[in-house]
């Protein structure tokens, strides 16, 4: 894997910040919708770093998500025992 240079650490940051204020669904909606816009993007100018970051960052989003339902979720049942 190659290090990030100063500027995509802060693109990466920057675009994680907006994915995080993505609505919230049970599906996680527009996750998909972004992931396919950038996959779009991505056929149309090949190799470009920015949609390779961005789908790392999606790919982080949806497993931050995934992790905090079952987080939320045994907490839930451990509060009903």
């Amino acid at each position: 894997m190659v290090e990030d240079t100063e500027d995509e650490k802060l693109f990466r940051g920057r675009y994680a910040d907006e994915l995080k204020k993505k609505k919230h669904g049970g599906k996680d909606s527009d996750l998909d919708v972004e992931r396919s816009e950038v996959k779009q993007q991505g056929m149309k100018t090949p190799g470009r770093r920015g949609e390779q970051i961005k789908n790392e960052e999606i790919d982080k989003e949806i497993v931050r998500r995934y992790t905090s339902r079952l987080e939320k979720k045994k907490a839930d049942e451990k509060g009903d025992s």
